[in-house]
């Protein structure tokens, strides 16, 4: 046997539907997460990027005038088994007010980074990750949110066997 609602159940049933489904599509609220002024960020980031991607020449004279912190923000496993020499390590994911103000204590420091994707060639220590997750990307926009907006980028994709960039490490091939 069918059950049939009456006309002003079923308008009941639908508005008690659509009231929990509203309330669900609310955003859960966390005062320390701000994912609109990380979009801002992003773009604001996009825009500086591109005229401050160095090619292998510039980015080593850049390190070799002494003006520039070369901030490798790579795990302390794969920094110390191969990284640029000279570099400084801070792992990405120990970004804080204190830890980067410790290495950068100055926010107009000229800072140059790289990444896993800006080489091929050593697959342990430099293996590279999905183009959409370039650490590169993610320094860029992490270090402007902690007001450090002089950030230079190694831009070409190298062979670790044949860049001039020098490398130092325990794992070098």
């Amino acid at each position: 046997m069918l059950y049939r609602m009456k006309p002003i159940t079923s308008i009941l049933a639908i508005i008690l539907i659509v009231s929990l489904r509203l309330g669900a599509e609310e955003p859960i609220k966390n005062p320390l997460i701000d994912y609109d002024g990380f979009e801002q960020i992003v773009v604001k980031s996009k825009a500086a990027r591109e005229s401050k991607r160095l090619s292998e020449a510039e980015f080593l004279s850049a390190i070799e005038s002494g003006e520039y912190v070369l901030l490798d923000a790579r795990s302390k496993q794969h920094y110390e088994s191969r990284h640029i020499t000279g570099a400084i390590n801070l792992p990405f994911t120990e970004f804080s007010a204190e830890s980067l103000a410790d290495i950068l204590p100055n926010k107009d420091t000229k800072i140059l980074i790289y990444c896993n994707n800006n080489f091929l060639g050593d697959q342990t220590s430099m293996f590279s990750k999905s183009i959409r997750a370039s650490l590169n990307v993610n320094t860029q926009a992490s270090l402007r949110a902690y007001g450090y907006e002089t950030i230079y980028e190694l831009g070409p994709l190298l062979d670790v066997d044949k860049t001039k960039l020098p490398f130092s490490g325990t794992l070098i091939n």
